[in-house]
């Protein structure tokens, strides 16, 4: 039996902000009744980006319907660059935990947040709010790998059991287990490089020539294998002494965090394989 917190018991019971908006200028919905679990969120945003009204409509568990309203009353009157901030974890929080089996009624309620969001900006397709952006490596819950390796990270996940208990992916059949075990390795992987400290390159006096080779070398075969793991790319635009223009593509083209894969995976790998005083622009 899982011990429940009487936050989440409290809104289990008597949940806030139920129902529809009929006037609500955002509608997202994230899940299926078909694979159990379905969640629209409503949002009413004024001329100031501020939400001031959110409501929700959940089938689910008591815990899906617990992290639903949670989630609504920590984004009203929130602005939406704010509400964006919002974790799964953060939802997590507000109920005081959640059962580890139960983490994915908190993952459900960001996702729906953040499809929200991109559809009020206008960035549906931008985002990858389709039907058919990613792979489907769950049939029996519809689980994408797009979502498995997106909690993967902002979770810390370690284990297949993590990945079940946030997504429910494999939860049922058990059929994909084997694709989950390798979405997990490569994710663990690509964490360890990123937080690996970058080997200081050796002080060096490099020809021109030379400097575009090692360039073009370390782009070709350690940046851009990296970034095609999530659907990115990146395209080398020019080099001009030791200022190289790129252009991230793909996936990576519209990632709220391009700024941080241009300098801690880009120039930090250009640093340290090519010359450590490179510095990395960005182009289109």
């Amino acid at each position: 039996m899982w011990d429940y917190t009487d936050k989440v018991k409290e809104l289990y019971k008597n949940p806030k902000n139920v129902g529809k908006i009929d006037n609500a200028d955002v509608v997202a919905e994230v899940g299926s009744i078909a694979c159990g679990d379905a969640l629209k969120l409503y949002l009413k945003v004024d001329d100031k980006n501020v939400i001031t009204d959110a409501k929700f409509e959940t089938f689910g568990c008591g815990s899906a319907i617990a992290s639903s309203s949670a989630l609504t009353e920590m984004i009203k009157g929130k602005t939406i660059e704010d509400a964006e901030k919002i974790t799964n974890r953060d939802i997590a929080d507000y109920l005081g935990g959640l059962p580890e089996e139960k983490m994915h009624c908190s993952v459900m309620g960001r996702e729906a947040l953040e499809k929200a969001i991109a559809e009020f900006r206008g960035e549906v397709e931008i985002q990858g709010y389709n039907d058919h952006d990613g792979e489907i490596i769950c049939k029996c819950f519809g689980v994408e790998d797009t979502l498995i390796r997106k909690t993967i990270r902002e979770n810390s996940l370690k284990t297949v059991e993590d990945v079940t208990n946030y997504t429910k992916a494999g939860g049922a059949c058990g059929s994909c287990i084997h694709k989950i075990e390798d979405i997990l390795n490569e994710e663990l992987h690509f964490a360890e490089i990123m937080k690996a400290p970058a080997k200081p390159a050796e002080k060096r006096e490099l020809t021109n020539i030379r400097r575009m080779q090692l360039v073009e070398e370390t782009i070709a075969t350690i940046v851009r294998p990296e970034l095609q793991k999530d659907g990115g790319d990146i395209e080398l635009l020019d080099i001009d002494g030791k200022k190289v223009m790129v252009a991230l593509r793909g996936s990576c083209s519209h990632c709220v965090l391009s700024e941080v894969t241009l300098k801690n995976l880009v120039q930090e790998r250009l640093r340290e394989f090519v010359e450590d005083d490179i510095t990395v622009i960005e182009g289109k």
